[in-house]
């Protein structure tokens, strides 16, 4: 269970306190340590607590609560869609899929009318001929093509489409530690996460923004965050030390 708390915070932990109340009072001690980061934006922390709940399949009351933060902070569902539609491949479609039902309920719930969306074109859902450039980086595309022609394809058409939709409502920072959080969820700390680190920085995030990622991230499982936390400082030292 994660920690946001912020969304009328006395009902959250009332209903958390129902089930156990020491497990509530633990949540809100840490929900006021992680909320307390300050290199993180409100809509940033939101992200992260929704792909969490996307990766970890934790999608009852701690994705509710983090939605209503979200909507609490100006973040709306169709930015939760456009996250959703963004970290799918890293995730997987099954687990977006889950995270798109659960979302779609709650604005059913709530009065929230489902945001209308331009569909994708033709060259953004094809391969091959007539298909549209891969906006993937060279040399990625190179390390893919070393490991499976087929794979390489299926990274160039999911590459294609989430140019092409959704993601313009995300900054590229927001995409770069979405991405990375993901990795620390399921321990892909080589290439990917390095290449996610890049994203952030090139979005104008410090490293000190990407170390706070690391931070707020803790609270959905140490021992995944540890590890993070070693690969991430490897990664650093390797590089110029300026940031």
């Amino acid at each position: 269970m994660s920690t946001t708390t912020e969304t009328n915070p006395a009902t959250n932990l009332e209903r958390l306190a129902a089930v156990d109340p020491v497990f509530a009072q633990m949540v809100g001690a840490t929900a006021g340590h992680a909320r307390a980061i300050p290199e993180l934006t409100d809509r940033e922390k939101t992200f992260l607590c929704v792909v969490a709940d996307v990766c970890q399949a934790s999608l009852g009351f701690a994705f509710e609560a983090h939605v209503r933060t979200g909507l609490a902070h100006g973040v709306s569902t169709a930015d939760i869609r456009a996250l959703l539609r963004f970290v799918s491949y890293d995730c997987g479609y099954h687990a977006a899929t889950a995270g798109f039902e659960r979302l779609a309920e709650f604005e059913a719930g709530n009065g929230i009318p489902r945001p209308e969306v331009e569909p994708l074109s033709d060259d953004l859902l094809t391969t091959g001929p007539g298909a549209a450039p891969s906006p993937l980086p060279e040399a990625v595309r190179t390390q893919l093509s070393e490991l499976d022609d087929h794979f390489l394809e299926h990274f160039d058409l999911q590459s294609r489409m989430r140019s092409g939709h959704g993601p313009d409502t995300l900054t590229e920072r927001e995409r770069g530690f979405a991405s990375l959080s993901v990795d620390v969820h399921y321990q892909t700390l080589d290439e990917t996460f390095h290449a996610h680190i890049g994203r952030a920085v090139r979005g104008g995030a410090s490293r000190d923004d990407v170390r706070a990622v690391l931070r707020f991230n803790a609270q959905f499982g140490v021992t995944r965050a540890w590890h993070g936390w070693k690969a991430l400082n490897a990664y650093f030292a390797g590089l110029d030390p300026t940031d």
